[in-house]
């Protein structure tokens, strides 16, 4: 990016400003779990709210593209990068009151999940392994086993561009792995107040540690990838001569797989350059080593077209796409 005397100006007041960590040309690789896209012209991280809403600010009046992310989970940044600002929160304090929680959006899901069951404290503990923070969580109503974050959600406290608002949870429009904050994505949410129930924490912890078990043997630590790509379908939702063809042993709660549909289009073993689809699980994409954005793209296009071509449903992705100029997936 070049930078006229104003712009200069503007970072060098955003550089001043309590705990502010300004970097230029940092590559995107190192803040996703694909571990690929190429460099953002700057990188702004602070774990102090205010003067993330002032940055923030200041980024938006200047007419200057940008970004906000959160763990970097479900994120394909594009091979050359950002051309603008990408801003991270990472404030991560959580702290409970009776059954009440209240946790900052930087808190990893999983230091949750642990804070919770260590005190006894019920209804996070299916989602254990889910990789991400807190408020991508919630943007996404992430879950897992027939439960979603949207279940303990009392109160979301964000920031409107302008000003910090509170939703209660109805105003946050919970669905299937969607909020309001996904259909308003200038928004940034800052907090969280969760309502757990009481529960035996050493039950507690035998469940979590079963689960784990069972995703880490899916979805390995150390494998480069976003989970599930695609959602799964809601069966009702589903036009009825594709329901006629899908075994009842396939719903899983009102949801088929979209690995079913992906597992009869071919999808496992395949791969496009570095990145390759498991071959024991038809909706698991990840980075074999030397993966591109460019291969990605690719290969979700192209499990997409097979799905619609068979059965005219379209696969919708779980992740969100970064530095992308096509509309289909411009920020």
């Amino acid at each position: 990016m070049n930078l006229n005397s104003e712009v200069s100006g503007i970072f060098d007041r955003i550089g001043r400003l309590n705990g502010i960590t300004l970097l230029r040309d940092v590559p995107l690789s190192q803040y996703t779990r694909f571990g690929i896209g190429g460099p953002a012209d700057f990188y702004i991280e602070t774990a102090d709210p205010v003067s993330f809403a002032k940055a923030l600010a200041m980024v938006r009046a200047s007419g200057i593209e940008s970004v906000v992310i959160g763990g970097g989970t479900n994120l394909i940044v594009s091979d050359e990068g950002f051309r603008g600002v990408c801003l991270k929160l990472i404030s991560d304090r959580i702290r409970a009151d009776g059954l009440r929680v209240e946790v900052e959006c930087g808190a990893e899901l999983q230091a949750l999940v642990d804070f919770t069951v260590e005190r006894g404290l019920a209804g996070l503990q299916t989602m254990t392994g889910i990789p991400g923070s807190v408020g991508a969580a919630v943007y996404g109503n992430a879950g897992a086993y027939g439960h979603s974050i949207q279940e303990r959600v009392r109160v979301v406290r964000f920031l409107d561009g302008e000003t910090v608002r509170e939703f209660n949870n109805a105003e946050c429009e919970f669905r299937y792995r969607e909020s309001i904050f996904k259909s308003n994505k200038q928004w940034v949410i800052l907090s969280a107040t969760l309502e757990m129930e009481a529960g035996d924490a050493v039950v507690l912890r035998e469940t979590a540690d079963r689960i784990l078990t069972t995703r880490n043997r899916k979805y390995p630590p150390t494998m480069k990838c976003a989970g599930s790509i695609f959602k799964n379908f809601l069966l009702s939702q589903l036009p009825a001569e594709v329901v006629a063809e899908i075994p009842g042993t396939v719903v899983i709660e009102g949801k088929v797989p979209s690995a079913w549909f992906l597992e009869q289009a071919g999808a496992k073993g395949m791969k496009w350059g570095g990145i390759e689809v498991a071959d024991y699980h038809a909706n698991l994409i990840y980075n074999a080593g030397g993966g591109t954005a460019r291969d990605l793209v690719a290969i979700v296009d192209e499990l997409k077209r097979r799905v619609w071509e068979r059965w005219g449903i379209a696969l919708e992705e779980e992740v969100q796409y970064v530095g992308f100029t096509d509309v289909a997936r411009h920020v």
